[in-house]
């Protein structure tokens, strides 16, 4: 058949198929309703099946031909730079690869309804994309650049795979540099770009805040607050008032500290123990922020909308304005505040034999850093305890109790992953001078296992109640994840049991402890922390498979956490002569809404925070090209291997660049091994790289073996 004749056929079966009245049929009924002859129906079905591929016309499972969204699928859009994309589908096992030319006007994050082919062996099924249920960008972040007549902005996002036009005159004034908000106005197709207007003129890229806060603008992270938030808050006391403080049990005569980091402002548990006849009772005293946040108020439905405080390098953009965060709901030293309480009598097993949960009225003694509590309990820095003599019998008894605490919990099967966290010093123009890891030293992890059996006690409390409630929930990981994650560690000696593609928290554990101060510990902590499912909020109590506990919340950090306001609300409202069934109805209606809200904002400011340490350490390693440095392999693939430093930072050495050999990347041994069979390099490895090159635009650096390595000196 001539490309001319099958142009005139497909534009007649496609008339055909779009006629209302057409109903899907399989190819010998097409052919019999327009009396085609059996050796003629090959030349029909290349016609239908051009008009599949084009995504014109729509095939089933069953192999009936009709309008593509007859059989179309609805999914998320996920872009790549090169243009091209992957549907995620609910209930499907892989993504569907969208060829570049198929995405239409689809931006990555997109819900879009596409059309696919049936899979052939060994290869991912393909689609194409019929239509954009809803846009996931309404406006982006990127990088400005000026021509004569139009500009055109470079998105941020690498997911985005293409520029945006900006017309003449709808550039307010920004010339090639400057980092900028662009409001899309058209979301373009297969042919032509997206089409947008610039909105705002965050800075030139070389200015001093613009790199943050790009990343701010783009996470779309609210920095001011609505008038009448503001309004609200204006009206917050600045001190306890006497009425607040009635109908409320008083321990401001209890011996109380609050342990945080040096820099912290936000101070919103503190801390008291007593050695008992049974055993231990400890306090764990929580900012009441409730009381200053009324339930659908402006302060509300704003800390509602934030969900969470987020962290940047730079900054904190806080759930809440300062003047409650840093004032009238932090737990300042000598100050009286407001608290709700869970007191819980501790057997020496570690076992919570009673607790009592209760509106307070506090006042800290002292205000206590990780750093001076851990001289005390772990070096025993003789100036330190003599400098807080009087507190140093309480920070060994919280010693104590946290070790017994601790181990009842590694007992159970509870997972703790111990990472060094990225800590990044900045000059004062915000350039980064120093990164390093930030250790969890003794005291970090008191505060944590007293944090950790709060949380538990007062999950385990309300599941009982059978109360609406907000949970902090771990599913179990996905067996798949688990099958692949039990064949790499073989590939170290290492092995997981499984019962019917189930693990055990213990399993997950004992790998840990096994593989605690090898080369490979970092490696394979990671790996197992991906192949699990992430936490999330529910307003039903499923258990937490990482801390093997079966019940669990988030209570201790209101001022920064939007889930503990909510409970700390319900629990109050309880405490204060029970739950109506009105009240009941009203928070079972609106917790599913709160806790998807939560567990979506609380992945952004994740994400947000990510980028914000990765563009530092861009910056960082930009001023050391040349510098050689020792690092461990992280990762292997076909294209390279990654290699982290001590400090954290992390960058990939091209397979390119490995001139002395051609190598071959296995995938069983995560190996890339050179065909000559005289080097390879595996994951755990260490290794002297010397930094070639950073992107800062894609947020990466590139390594390359040092010489010494190249030369097999080293």
């Amino acid at each position: 058949m001539t490309e001319e004749l099958l142009e005139q056929r497909k534009k007649s079966m496609l008339a055909l198929v779009e006629d209302p009245t057409y109903v899907p049929m399989k190819l010998k009924e097409l052919a019999m309703l327009l009396n085609i002859p059996r050796e003629q129906r090959d030349e029909l079905k290349e016609v239908m099946d051009a008009l599949v591929a084009e995504g014109k016309v729509g095939l089933s499972k069953r192999g009936k031909y009709g309008k593509p969204e007859a059989f179309s699928l609805v999914g998320t859009f996920s872009g790549t730079a090169k243009g091209f994309g992957f549907v995620t589908i609910e209930g499907m096992p892989e993504d569907i690869f969208i060829p570049a030319d198929k995405t239409g006007e689809a931006m990555h994050g997109d819900r879009v309804q596409i059309v696919a082919s049936t899979a052939r062996p060994g290869r991912r099924a393909e689609g194409a994309v019929v239509r954009v249920l809803e846009h996931a960008n309404a406006t982006l972040v990127g990088y400005y650049q000026k021509n004569k007549s139009f500009g055109f902005v470079v998105p941020d996002n690498q997911k985005i795979g293409t520029d945006i036009f900006i017309p003449q005159g709808k550039d307010m004034g920004a010339v090639t540099g400057h980092k900028v908000v662009v409001r899309i106005t058209d979301y373009g197709g297969e042919r032509r770009n997206p089409e947008g207007v610039v909105t705002e003129i965050i800075g030139h890229v070389n200015d001093p805040g613009t790199d943050i806060l790009s990343i701010v603008k783009a996470y779309g992270l609210p920095e001011e607050y609505p008038d009448e938030v503001m309004k609200q808050v204006s009206r917050i006391p600045d001190e306890v008032l006497p009425e607040d403080m009635a109908g409320r049990r008083d321990i401001r005569d209890w011996q109380m500290v609050t342990i945080d980091g040096e820099d912290a402002k936000d101070l919103d548990d503190a801390i008291t123990i007593s050695r008992e006849e049974f055993g231990y009772r400890l306090g764990v005293h929580i900012a009441d922020v409730t009381n200053y946040v009324p339930e659908g108020s402006p302060l509300d439905q704003e800390a509602l909308k934030r969900g969470t405080s987020v962290y940047l390098v730079d900054r904190v953009i806080p759930m809440l304005p300062h003047k409650l965060s840093n004032g009238i709901c932090s737990l300042n030293a000598g100050t009286d505040r407001l608290a709700l309480s869970c007191i819980m009598d501790i057997d020496p097993q570690g076992r919570v034999i009673g607790h009592e949960i209760a509106e307070t009225l506090v006042r800290v003694d002292r205000r206590m850093t990780y750093t001076a509590v851990n001289a005390i309990v772990t070096d025993r820095d003789e100036a330190v305890m003599a400098e807080y003599e009087e507190f140093v019998e309480m920070f060994d008894l919280m010693k104590e109790l946290a070790d017994i605490l601790r181990e009842k919990r590694t007992k159970r099967g509870s997972i703790d992953f111990d990472f060094p966290e990225t800590k990044i010093i900045l000059d004062e123009k915000g350039k980064p001078i120093e990164i390093k890891p930030y250790e969890r030293n003794a005291a970090t992890k008191i505060i944590e296992d007293f944090m950790l059996m709060a949380n538990e006690t007062i999950a385990e409390d309300y599941f009982w109640q059978e109360l609406p409630f907000v949970y902090r929930t771990h599913d179990n990981p996905d067996p798949e994840k688990m099958k692949r994650l039990g064949v790499f560690i073989n590939n170290f000696g290492y092995s997981i049991r499984t019962q019917n593609g189930e693990v055990h928290p213990k399993e997950l554990q004992k790998l840990l402890n096994k593989i605690e101060g090898t080369e490979e510990e970092a490696l394979i902590s990671r790996l197992t922390l991906r192949s699990m499912k992430q936490a999330k909020y529910m307003p039903v109590c499923t258990g937490h498979f990482g801390l093997a506990a079966k019940y669990y919340t988030h209570f201790t950090s209101p001022i920064r956490r939007y889930p503990d306001l909510q409970i700390h609300r319900i629990i109050k409202e309880n405490l204060r002569g029970g739950l109506t069934d009105r009240r009941i109805a009203h928070y079972d209606k609106i917790l599913t809404g709160v806790t998807i809200q939560c567990s979506a904002t609380e992945r952004r400011a994740e994400e947000a925070e990510r980028e914000t340490i990765k563009l530092k350490k861009c910056e960082y390693m930009t001023k050391r090209i040349g510098e050689v440095f020792e690092g461990v392999i992280s990762g292997v693939t076909t294209w390279g291997f990654y290699v982290e430093l001590p400090n954290t930072v992390e960058g990939l050495v091209r397979v390119n660049e490995l001139r002395d050999d051609y190598y071959l990347f296995d995938e069983e041994h995560m190996e890339l091994r050179g065909e000559l069979g005289r080097k390879s390099y595996k994951l755990g490895q260490k290794i002297r790289v010397a930094v070639s090159g950073t992107d800062r635009l894609t947020r990466t650096i590139d390594f390359v073996p040092a010489e010494d390595e190249l030369s097999g000196e080293a």
